[in-house]
């Protein structure tokens, strides 16, 4: 609740009715001192994100444990009680990626311990790439050797124009950087625009949903709503894991506590994972066989257009390294 002074002038600042108590009654706002201190800004600020503390703790109790409790509670109409779907998703995102900024990963220890594995794989990509006559993006070392092939090589060694393009990208990155400094290129990249890739995925998300279910019945809106409450969990298990792993992480790698940070890993996998099925089932209302077949379509098509999307973006984030 709001602790602000109230103003000794009876007139509303921002409709200028006469205010007879502590709200206008006119336009809703609050007849208190505007000059504020930092701490009341700031109280402000998480008060208006999180609808006061109330409705934030009910709102993160049923977004965790009561799968699709929310989405239900807000289109039948009860919405003061809770946090609204956007601003709930803003909220926990903004939180998410300004802990990831203040304790991101430690790129270079991340790398010494994969790059046996990391150049592995290159290895094994590449040997295939190159068994592969009509697509050889990693087989030249240089423009040089890539011009001379398409002036003086056979036809079935030449490329077409986009095999051609994107070779050409390719020589110029590996030219200009180290396989060490590619990864660390694309991590930054990646945590970077992730909100950007989250904010492409959701309407495609509620559009599959809008696909397989009754149009008359539900809207395109009750599926944007639906789907913004569960990426709102998903990002909140995220970060729940994140926070667990972090501190448990200042004790050091060996230490007892370490098992913790695994179960939870363990666990919010495992809840990430199953959570859309009942959330699915309770929302649509539909037999558990139904929402079961449902549920598996639409994880298998949501994954392949994630994988497609992820692949286009590590594609251009490869093209467009400077």
């Amino acid at each position: 609740m709001s602790h602000n002074k109230i103003r000794e002038d009876k007139t509303c600042l921002n409709c200028r009715h006469v205010v007879e108590q502590k709200f206008c009654p006119n336009c809703g706002q609050e007849n208190s001192d505007s000059r504020k201190t930092f701490h009341h800004l700031f109280i402000h600020f998480f008060e208006d994100l999180t609808h006061y503390e109330n409705a934030f703790w009910k709102t993160i109790k049923n977004l965790l444990f009561k799968p699709s409790t929310l989405t239900k509670e807000y289109l039948s109409g009860k919405r003061l009680s809770y946090l609204a779907p956007v601003r709930l998703y803003i909220f926990i995102s903004f939180i998410t990626f300004l802990l990831i900024s203040m304790f991101p990963n430690n790129v270079n220890e991340q790398i010494d311990k994969s790059e046996e594995a990391l150049n592995k794989e290159i290895a094994k990509a590449t040997d295939s790439i190159s068994k592969k006559e009509d697509k050889r993006y990693f087989h030249f070392k240089t423009i040089k050797e890539l011009d001379s092939i398409q002036k003086y090589g056979k036809e079935s060694e030449k490329l077409n124009a986009s095999s051609y393009w994107i070779s050409e990208k390719a020589i110029h990155v590996t030219e200009k950087y180290t396989k060490k400094e590619i990864y660390e290129k694309f991590v930054e990249s990646f945590f970077h625009n992730l909100p950007k890739i989250l904010f492409i995925i959701m309407p495609f998300f509620a559009f599959f949903l809008w696909i397989f279910h009754n149009k008359k019945r539900w809207y395109y809106f009750d599926h944007g709503i639906f789907t913004l409450h569960y990426f709102s969990f998903l990002l909140l298990i995220f970060l729940i894991m994140f926070i667990i792993e972090r501190v448990i992480g200042l004790f050091g790698e060996d230490s007892p506590l370490s098992f913790i940070s695994s179960i939870t890993t363990f666990a919010g996998t495992i809840w990430m994972c199953y959570y859309f099925y009942p959330a699915h089932h309770r929302f649509y209302g539909e037999s558990r066989i139904v929402s079961f077949a449902k549920s598996f379509l639409l994880f298998i098509i949501n994954s392949l257009f994630i994988l497609f999307l992820l692949t286009f973006y590590v594609l251009y984030t490869f093209i467009n390294l400077h």
